[in-house]
């Protein structure tokens, strides 16, 4: 069994690497929401944006195989002295499936133990 490191792309070949994730739960929805921050983003380095193609959704892949998904926000937030640092760069995307839940975590789960992230629960 060939194992796949997990990645993250928004662009077609250029990796990105997540800072932090939340998951809760829709207050009206009861849908599970996760949120992914981004403290830099490579498909901006370098007008890496202008020369890939955009996959215009989330592209998740693991040793199962690629999750895709549509993020239902995606917020730019700068900062710096003149305001136009990128500061992180914030996606949000709502699953309403258990089994699309399942196979997101496992992912997550993948996706931390190779990028030595830890799990924590906040109650």
């Amino acid at each position: 069994m060939t194992s796949t490191t997990p990645t993250i792309q928004f662009f077609a070949g250029i990796f990105e690497e997540l800072s932090n994730v939340s998951l809760r739960r829709g207050k009206v929805s009861g849908n599970r929401i996760v949120a992914m921050t981004f403290n830099q983003l490579q498909a901006l380095e370098g007008f890496n944006s202008f020369t890939k193609p955009s996959l215009n959704s989330l592209l998740l892949t693991d040793e199962e195989g690629e999750i895709s998904v549509t993020p239902s926000s995606t917020r730019f937030i700068f900062g710096g002295d003149e305001g136009d640092e990128l500061q992180r760069v914030e996606c949000q995307f709502e699953i309403e499936q258990d089994d699309h839940w399942e196979r997101f975590m496992r992912f997550m789960h993948r996706y931390a133990e190779a990028n030595g992230m830890e799990y924590g629960s906040s109650n």
